[in-house]
């Protein structure tokens, strides 16, 4: 061991004093009594290798003749004294914070607990040390290579309000798919290979946001009843590209293998955004095991209560990321930066943002965290979508977070999905979401695509549950159906579930079109969720976290029935329309005042019966509006610095139970209108170009969306 450099902090392959290669191994472990640094060859043998050099509390130490492929591991001596927050236990082997590969998985036996986890007195169990190896039970950090270049990539850098999003999960995209070879299916391989980057292509999506890919345990209580976590919200290593969606091998291989498909997916002009779980980990509350920063620095690393035996929970996950200290927002933003510039991804969407916000106790959007983004010269200029909530007091904060960040919309999910339910008791809130939200969003300025609009995201129903089910149906799960939320705002149509009857599904069919529709025509980012295109189910699971089959995987024959090939088509039309017209792409929000001598706004509203909107209107019940966009004055100019003009649209959205007879508004809107899409047709594969004139009446069927095009 030769003494090395404290900086980087992981394992980094490089050349010694005399030419020597090596591997410089630093890790952070503030309080530590010792290190050891603990080699494994292919049969699992050990050499521990004592760490002597310590510099600002960073152990460090350069191994000669290691390089890529190495497995390793720490083990920390220091005082155990649950009652003050200090859990060192030299016998369990811990996993390196910065390792960039993990090999093996989280089985969590009783050795991997740094206390008796079988303690008969379980109130004090957390306090009774477990002397238990736990090396042959874990998995081991890998030294990966450092001779990547990127020079090739060209990322596709597309701007916000050109952006849709496409939620997916890697295994589950293609786990199932006959156009990936059986041995790619469920990994980033298969992700990567064209027909799986075809179907992204054809519907026009922009960018994936990834459900996590950080190294992920499963909890325990999961796998005494069979499961595993099937999303992955459960991080261990946030440099580590998850082993189990690599086809190539766990040694390192995973990562090449992510960086391959990076690629692919940049090549088709698609951007790769994260889901990231920084806010928690998968080392739970006091009575949780000890596989990483517990035992590194469990004071260090945790929010600790007064009783610094227990852990401040906001995440409803166990524990809490101490963001606030140095160390720990050193993690964050390193692998934060590690994904940027060595994995080339675009962007990142963070779990319980409002956690990450957190100072001493309150969220602060001055927090270090916030402002250490904000200045960042790497992580400033990516994509940047906050979860903004999270489950502590306080903790819900949509429309709060600064410049740079936009934000999961939760307010548009449920005006939206209340409107074609029947259960908005005005449509004041349904305007603010179709148009941007500037109620939340319109300051400091921020722009409409701060505000993600989605319908549907991975917790919760798809798409088709949501017209299908009225009840969650999480039996599968094992947790008596109490897991998952009670508020679904949804409705079954009179039948719940699945059904024969030809009545109900024609009409389930017309709302997921109209739902579809109306996310696609909203201002702001839509964001739509992996198969919810073609209908996909989970048989009304709302949480299906542990369901890694058929109930989560995305089925690929659903397009061979008529009706979900016509949803898909309508999807990717839909999808084509936003990206050829940037009315339906505003970088600023709607001024609503006349924009010309004609007295033509850039954003006017209509009642059933085809006048505008009064100030009474819109606090009076509704089943029908309609809205006006303006393609004359577009705010900001093209790349060339012309103005910006489009075609003008007026938009009718009926969710009442039956056909509505719509006046078309006149002069200064219209002379004559063309009808480009109506979701009442079952077929949506070409437009019905019907021509109408201005002030004629609109046959507008039972919940349905028509979007016509002003001709003059």
């Amino acid at each position: 061991m030769w003494p090395g450099a404290p900086t980087p902090l992981g394992a980094r392959c490089r050349t010694g004093p005399d030419g020597t290669r090596g591997t410089n191994f630093a890790l952070w472990a503030g309080g530590a009594e010792a290190v050891e640094l603990c080699l494994f060859d292919d049969d699992g043998a050990e050499t521990r290798l004592p760490l002597t050099e310590l510099t600002h509390e960073i152990w460090h130490g350069f191994v000669p003749g290691t390089g890529p492929g190495q497995r390793y591991g720490y083990r920390v001596h220091g005082r155990w004294d649950p009652w003050t927050g200090a859990r060192w236990n030299p016998a369990k082997l811990l996993l390196d914070p910065y390792a960039r590969a993990v090999d093996g998985d989280f089985a969590l036996p009783p050795e991997t607990y740094g206390h008796v986890r079988d303690w008969p007195q379980q109130h004090v169990a957390d306090t009774v040390r477990d002397e238990r190896d736990s090396a042959p039970h874990v998995p081991k950090g890998v030294v990966v290579r450092d001779d990547d270049d990127w020079s090739d990539d060209r990322r596709p850098k597309t701007p916000w309000q050109d952006s849709v999003l496409y939620e997916l999960h890697v295994k589950g995209f293609t786990k199932l798919h006959p156009g990936v070879p059986e041995h790619l299916r469920g990994t980033y391989a298969g992700l990567a290979h064209p027909a799986a980057v075809d179907h992204l292509v054809r519907l026009g999506v922009t960018a994936v946001e990834l459900l996590p890919v950080h190294q992920f345990a499963h909890e325990d209580h999961l796998l005494r009843r069979g499961l595993t976590n099937y999303w992955g919200y459960n991080s261990i290593g946030y440099f580590a590209p998850h082993a189990g969606y690599s086809s190539s091998g766990t040694t390192g291989q995973q990562v090449g293998e992510f960086k391959r498909m990076v690629r692919a997916l940049h090549a088709a002009g698609i951007e790769v955004i994260l889901d990231v779980v920084y806010n928690h980990t998968a080392e739970a509350g006091e009575l949780g095991p000890t596989l990483s920063l517990k035992g590194i620095d469990n004071r260090g690393y945790y929010r600790l209560q007064s009783d610094a035996r227990r852990y401040t929970d906001y995440t409803g996950c166990g524990n809490t990321l101490h963001v606030v200290q140095p160390q720990v927002l050193r993690l964050i933003t390193d692998s934060l930066r590690y994904w940027v510039t060595e994995m080339g991804v675009d962007g990142f969407r963070f779990d319980l943002a409002a956690a990450l916000a957190r100072s001493l106790h309150d969220v602060d959007m001055l927090s270090p965290f916030l402002a250490v983004i904000a200045q960042d010269p790497v992580l400033r200029r990516v994509k940047l979508i906050a979860e903004p909530w999270d489950v502590g007091s306080g903790g819900y904060q949509v429309g709060s977070f600064p410049p740079l960040w936009t934000e999961w919309n939760d307010r548009y999910r449920d005006a939206v999905r209340d409107f074609w339910r029947g259960a908005l008791p005005d449509v004041r809130d349904l305007g603010y979401r179709l148009s941007g939200s500037s109620d939340l969003y319109a300051w400091g300025g921020r722009r409409p695509y701060a505000s993600v609009n989605f319908v549907t995201a991975h917790d919760g129903f798809t798409l088709r549950d949501l017209v299908s089910y009225e009840r969650k149906h999480n039996e599968a799960n094992g947790e008596g159906n109490r897991d998952g939320t009670h508020d679904n705002r949804s409705w079954n149509g009179g039948t719940e579930g699945e059904s024969d009857d030809p009545e109900v599904n024609a009409v389930r069919l017309r709302r997921l079109r109209g739902l579809l529709t109306t996310l696609l025509l909203s201002t702001g980012v839509p964001m739509l969720v992996a198969g919810d295109e073609m209908g996909r189910t989970q048989g009304g699971n709302n949480n299906a976290y542990c369901q890694d089959n058929a109930t989560s995987w995305l089925d690929w024959t659903l397009p061979d029935d008529p009706g979900r090939a016509q949803l898909l088509a309508l999807t990717r039309r839909l999808i084509a329309l936003r990206h050829r017209h940037p009315v339906l792409r505003r970088r600023a929000f709607f001024s609503g005042r006349p924009q010309g001598a004609d007295g033509l706004r850039d954003l006017a509203w209509f009642g059933p019966g085809g006048t505008e909107m009064t100030e009474a209107d819109w606090y009076a019940p509704s089943a029908t509006l309609a809205l006006y966009l303006s393609g004359r004055d577009i705010p900001g100019r093209d790349e060339r610095g012309e103005p910006v003009t489009d075609d003008s649209f007026l938009a009718v959205l009926h969710a009442g139970p039956e056909p509505l007879d719509f006046p078309l508004p006149g002069p200064p809107w219209a002379r004559s209108y063309a009808r480009v899409l109506d979701t009442a047709l079952d077929d949506q594969t070409t437009a019905p170009g019907t021509e109408h004139p201005g002030g004629s009446v609109l046959p507008v069927g039972a919940r349905s969306v028509v979007l016509l095009r002003v001709t003059g």
